[in-house]
């Protein structure tokens, strides 16, 4: 059950929250672009390095795709990961400063395109698997998701990486509903945290289902020290239409 604040705030409140929230979302990306290309391409995220980089490629290519596109891309590195793994590749991205650093680094397709555009236009060709890197952040995510299984050929993977909700389940409990981002960890260069919206396991499978998509499997990539989940995988595919 979605935690939208109180139940009798009209549905016009109720949307102009959401898309409050939803704005602070690309403020926050638009301020930190520059930031955050300099982590990934330096490699100060020790989690991504170590364990959830490597996590999202082995799930990408267990179904071995010959064409893909990441969603949410940000600087590119994914894009250029499959790109030399032989998979044709496209990162979408609805930050236009991400995507020009993504362009001036090469090795691969990249285009700003919101999820909202994506949602309405479709993409002109099937590809083999979608993939949402830690780039679900969002609460309106059902229209994106339900084009992102219509793109895929038969036998594509949608593929989802996210943070574990049982281990990234915030201070005020596990219920759905908008949480403030932090930049803890990270150095001064940021600015502007992002906030994000929380999901309990029971919805991010709901979610799934309801958006056309069979989840095929769950994988939970452990830190090795800790032996903790860094993250959680999902990994669906389109549900059979039923004659």
């Amino acid at each position: 059950m979605k935690d939208n604040g109180n139940p009798g705030t009209p549905p016009a409140e109720r949307e102009a929250t959401t898309q409050h929230w939803e704005q602070r979302v690309l403020s926050s990306w638009q301020d930190n672009a520059a930031a955050w290309t300099g982590a990934i391409r330096e490699g100060a995220i020790a989690s991504r390095e170590s364990v959830t980089n490597k996590a999202v490629l082995e799930a990408v290519m267990t179904g071995t795709p010959l064409s893909a596109l990441d969603m949410g891309c940000g600087e590119g590195w994914l894009v250029r990961a499959l790109a030399q793994r032989g998979v044709d590749c496209t990162g979408l991205d609805a930050t236009a400063e991400l995507i020009r650093l993504a362009r001036e680094s090469g090795g691969g397709e990249f285009q700003q395109l919101s999820y909202s555009e994506f949602a309405q236009a479709g993409w002109p060709q099937l590809v083999d698997a979608v993939v949402f890197n830690f780039s679900l952040l969002g609460e309106e995510i059902d229209a994106v998701l339900t084009a992102a299984g219509r793109a895929l050929h038969p036998g594509g993977r949608c593929v989802i990486q996210t943070l574990h909700p049982a281990f990234a389940c915030p201070d005020d409990g596990y219920t759905e509903g908008w949480r403030e981002g932090s930049w803890q960890g990270f150095d001064q260069r940021f600015r502007n945290p992002a906030p994000w919206y929380f999901r309990p396991l029971g919805s991010w499978l709901a979610l799934l289902g309801g958006c056309g998509l069979r989840l095929l499997a769950l994988r939970e990539p452990l830190d090795p020290q800790t032996r903790r989940p860094l993250s959680m995988v999902l990994i669906a595919e389109p549900q059979p239409t039923v004659l």
